[in-house]
């Protein structure tokens, strides 16, 4: 078993392969000089370790040599051969697989602007790159985000921990435009302002410069920001350059069937590289950046990898924590038509949208992580269980989520 890509996926894939009984060899290859780790605490713990950060190991040395897992650090697979079922890695190493996952995962979207080089604009996706981050919040000044989606937020809230001035730059007319209903995304801009970041949405950025040190953004109507530092969170890119090398369909990503397989039998994909399709949403194919969603395939494609033919169908789930928040969002909100609040007190709030049936097709949970992580969780069962609730039911605190689900 061959793995391409040694981030969370590829990692849990590994690890799961084995604990599902698979005694050959495996082999997981990953292009950075760490063991796999984490990423969701990169644009918070690491930036805001007060000594010098570690990354958090998900498969460390001895965990490698339990499960006798073999990892090529420092190589990526360059090549596929899919007659021959075959890779050469970037040291000119040739490897047979039996079977082969991409896990290639994702990288930032880069600033399609004039002056956007790498000079002047950070980017946050791997562990260097949050070291440079950190050493750059270490220096104070001014700090502008480009970008209002998880990542960009994130970083203002650890920007502002560590006493650094915050300018967020959002295209959209509000934060969080994909996923978040406006009333929560409002209450987050709201603790942001508080906490004295700067939000400018309908940001349009015409070009970027910089002098020594000093960095300039001016925007299309003409007004310019100096700054210390900029760092853009504007998406990801699902990596799928070795894919389509080897002829396999590209669709949004990696193209996969509900098992997780491409258009090659012998071939997976799994994670932020691939687009499968989703029961839930008409089989509608679909791509996450989730950190759970890595977790859950891993562990179905290395089930399938050993001819499960288990279908993929995970509710999506994600969750960002700035300052004393905690926002954890089930389902996707495509299609929904009506939106419902429940006020959970202590000020936290669950925000549910149904579409034009009344079918609940997505939750968002705003608040102290103790008020929130249950009824979110209660809530992602409605949602696997294509429940249609009472949208009074719904309003109601009263109204038990987990009454709601035995009903459905």
């Amino acid at each position: 078993m061959l793995i391409a890509g040694a981030g969370e996926t590829g990692a849990r894939a590994a690890a799961a392969l084995r604990e599902t009984g698979w005694s050959g060899p495996i082999t997981l290859v990953g292009d950075e000089a760490h063991a796999p780790y984490e990423r969701p605490p990169l644009s918070k713990a690491v930036i805001l370790d007060a000594t010098d950060p570690k990354p958090a190991t998900i498969l460390g040395p001895q965990r490698l040599r339990d499960l006798d897992i073999t990892l090529l650090a420092g190589r990526r697979v360059e090549r596929i051969d899919r007659a021959a079922r075959r890779v050469r890695l970037s040291d000119g190493t040739v490897l047979d697989y039996a079977k082969l996952l991409l896990a290639t995962g994702a990288s930032p979207r880069r600033l399609p602007i004039q002056g956007a080089g790498p000079d002047n604009v950070l980017y946050l996706r791997n562990f260097a790159d949050a070291l440079r981050l950190r050493a750059r919040l270490g220096q104070g000044g001014h700090l502008i985000l480009i970008g209002g989606g998880f990542i960009g937020l994130e970083i203002a809230a650890g920007a502002r921990s560590r006493g650094v001035a915050v300018t967020l730059l959002e295209a959209a007319p509000r934060l969080l435009s994909r996923g978040v209903p406006a009333p929560a995304a409002a209450l987050i801009a709201a603790r942001h302002r508080e906490a004295g970041v700067r939000i400018v949405t309908g940001a349009r950025i015409a070009s970027i410069s910089s002098e020594g040190d000093c960095h300039r953004i001016r925007l299309e109507d003409g007004s310019c920001l100096d700054a210390d530092g900029i760092v853009a969170g504007i998406g990801a890119l699902p990596n799928t350059e070795l894919a389509a090398s080897a002829g396999l369909v590209i669709e949004n990503g990696v193209a996969v069937d509900a098992t997780l397989r491409t258009d090659d039998a012998d071939i997976f994909a799994a994670g932020d590289c691939c687009s499968f399709p989703h029961p839930l949403y008409g089989d509608r194919r679909i791509r996450l950046e989730a950190w759970r969603n890595a977790q859950d395939q891993g562990n179905v494609v290395a089930r399938n990898m050993l001819g499960a033919g288990e279908a993929y169908e995970a509710v999506p789930w994600f969750w960002s924590d700035q300052y004393e928040l905690c926002l954890q969002t089930a389902g996707l909100a495509d299609g929904a038509v009506r939106l419902v609040t429940r006020d959970l007190g202590d000020g936290a709030a669950l925000w549910f949208q149904l579409d034009t049936g009344g079918r609940l097709l997505s939750a968002t949970g705003l608040g102290p992580i103790g008020k929130v992580a249950r009824e979110v969780r209660l809530a992602e069962m409605l949602i696997a269980a294509r429940a249609h609730p009472d949208p009074l039911a719904l309003a109601s605190s009263g109204q038990a989520l987990k009454a709601m689900l035995r009903a459905a």
